[in-house]
């Protein structure tokens, strides 16, 4: 079979399987070029075909088993999808290293996202490398290599999530599991041209994975496309009993047009661009690794510190070694300074529905790094460093390529529970984009959108807003302050009149079922979360309220109408479209 047609991203495989490919034939020749032709420097335990036979045939008689392949996949939706995951990632029988070989022990269990993607069928091949105890964004702190961006071998790959991110871009498996705690998991990929998917901190068990900041860890996950990170976030999510917690560069030469392309794309799917004050983030950023949440750092490497500090990277036990500076007192101060910047950083909100930011403002070149190994390393947490203190969910995506050919990378941001939001709009950017997949030279080919796996949402209700709610507006704070997010812009049926109600505080606009001489009236619809929709409507004064609205494609959404009893000496302002063309002229 040759490589044009070989399975790259998870749905090619699962279409594969489904087909009828063979087991042996399918993923025993894929391993066997990975193992010839990836670079070592990207996995610790390479794949291994002796290794995996055991689980070939299993996964053969499984197949021969269902006879019908569909249900099969029904069951087990990820069954024969090669990965990888970072090795500080604990796998049964395996040995967990977190790139530091004196610390290395071989756990009896699994992690659980581990246990997780085996029971949906994936097939684990590997190990890749990182940063010493995932202590980095460079990806060169690291006894077993450094592996290069798949682009351009004199230029970093990122890390800390280095192998995973290398792997994924070059086709070796369809995803690879990474961990971020400062941006692992978006700067690699963003220097690689692959998605990374950073979960809202606590959606996805931490359970089996080497500490690197315990209460701020998230694992995350590297996938040529949306679709495919979204499914294996939908396969990993979830509670879990053993987990108890479920100075900045300025964009570097060639990023500038590239951001600037990547804004104009964000206005061609809807987007409205507001700049906001990024200091209140980045003063959160720096009590990543300016206060004492190094000790905890510290907290998991100690023993290796003391018993054999030569076997660590000399960098890596420098930042580690920090953790001894701060006392309970300190720790207190910054967890209060942490508070108020939170109350800072939720006013974004207020303004922003998401967040949209270069993933890194610099690629440096491994010549850069060994200069300024610190230095180097710090530039590129600008964008990512503060997203875990804040409980935020990240989203990072492919955007484009600078003048001289290296990926450039933007990060999607939301609060804390959008992560299924994020996975729709970056669904829709990366199918705007038409990007390669990685650094294979394949073109993305779009899902249809009911075969796409989703990560879980919580529910949410659907509301058309059409006066002092609307963005921007005096009233939007109460849908802003509930988590609501905007979806869209749209337009009634032709079967509304809007008036001005006279002496409303603010002033408010009453939304009248005509029955004859209506017209289309703009409105916004809003996603309400559905625990917030009865603190929400005990705040809407007579004589409105909430009703349900014909949209102009037919549809019904639930939204603001007015009793026609309470039109007596209103305004009718129907004639002007909407509430906000209405201010506009007035």
């Amino acid at each position: 079979m040759p490589d044009s047609v070989l399975p790259l991203t998870v749905a090619e495989w699962i279409d594969a399987w489904r087909g009828g490919a063979s087991v042996h034939g399918l993923l025993g020749g894929h391993v066997a070029r990975v193992r010839a032709t990836t670079p070592a420097a990207a996995w610790i335990l390479a794949p291994e075909p002796r290794a995996l036979a055991a689980r070939l045939d299993a996964l053969a008689a499984e197949a021969a088993a269902a006879g019908d392949r569909t249900r099969l996949l029904e069951q087990r939706p990820l069954f024969g999808v090669p990965f990888a995951v970072k090795d500080n990632i604990d796998v049964a029988g395996w040995p967990t290293t977190a790139a530091c070989p004196a610390f290395a022990y071989t756990p009896a269990k699994d992690a659980t996202v581990v246990r997780r993607l085996l029971d949906a069928g994936a097939v684990l091949l590997g190990k890749t490398n990182l940063d010493q105890f995932a202590t980095g964004l460079v990806g060169t702190r690291s006894p077993f290599g450094a592996p290069a961006c798949t682009f351009d071998a004199a230029h970093v790959s990122g890390g800390s999530s280095s192998g995973s991110a290398v792997a994924t871009a070059r086709g070796d498996v369809a995803f690879a599991l990474g961990t971020d705690t400062a941006g692992s998991g978006r700067v690699p990929a963003g220097f690689n041209n692959v998605v990374g998917l950073k979960p809202t901190p606590g959606r996805v068990p931490t359970t089996g994975v080497v500490p690197a900041c315990r209460s701020l860890d998230c694992v995350s996950v590297f996938a040529l496309t949306v679709d495919d990170a979204a499914a294996v976030l939908a396969a990993i999510e979830g509670p879990d009993d053993e987990d108890h917690y479920a100075c900045f560069a300025r964009l570097d030469a060639g990023y500038d047009a590239a951001w600037s392309e990547a804004l104009e794309r964000a206005r061609s799917l809807g987007a409205r661009i507001v700049e906001i004050d990024f200091e209140p983030l980045h003063e959160i950023a720096r009590l990543l690794y300016e206060g004492p949440w190094v000790a905890e750092r510290l907290h998991a490497a100690r023993e290796v510190l003391e018993r054999d500090p030569k076997a660590m990277d000399p960098i890596v036990a420098a930042i580690i070694a920090r953790g001894t500076r701060y006392d309970a007192a300190e720790t207190f101060a910054a967890q209060y300074a942490l508070q108020h910047g939170r109350v800072l950083a939720q006013r974004i909100w207020q303004a922003a529905d998401a967040l949209l930011v270069p993933t890194a403002p610099r690629h440096p070149t491994f010549a850069e790094v060994a200069a300024d190994p610190v230095g180097a390393n710090a530039a590129l947490g600008a964008y990512t460093n503060f997203v875990n203190l804040l409980g935020w969910a990240a989203l990072a995506l492919p955007s484009g390529f600078t003048e001289a050919g290296l990926p450039f990378g933007v990060t999607l941001i939301g609060r804390g529970g959008s992560d299924a939001a994020l996975a729709r709009w970056g669904r829709a950017w990366q199918q705007r984009s038409a990007l390669p997949l990685g650094a294979t030279g394949r073109a993305w080919t779009p899902l249809p959108p009911a075969a796409a796996r989703v990560p879980a949402s919580a529910p949410v209700l659907r509301i058309a807003v059409v006066g002092a709610h609307l963005s921007g507006l005096p009233l939007n704070g109460q849908l802003v302050e509930r988590g609501a997010t905007l979806e869209a812009t749209a337009r009634t049926s032709a079967a509304y009149r809007l008036y001005e109600l006279p002496g409303a505080q603010p002033p408010k606009p009453g939304l009248v079922r005509a029955a004859e001489g209506g017209a289309p009236i703009e409105v916004e619809i809003w996603r309400l979360p559905a625990s917030e929709v009865g603190s929400f409507v005990a705040l809407i004064p007579p004589p409105l309220g909430i009703g349900s609205i014909e949209l102009d494609d037919g549809s019904r959404v639930h939204g603001f109408l007015c009793e026609s009893s309470a039109l007596a000496g209103a305004r009718d302002i129907t004639e002007h479209g909407g509430w906000r063309a209405w201010l506009a002229c007035r």
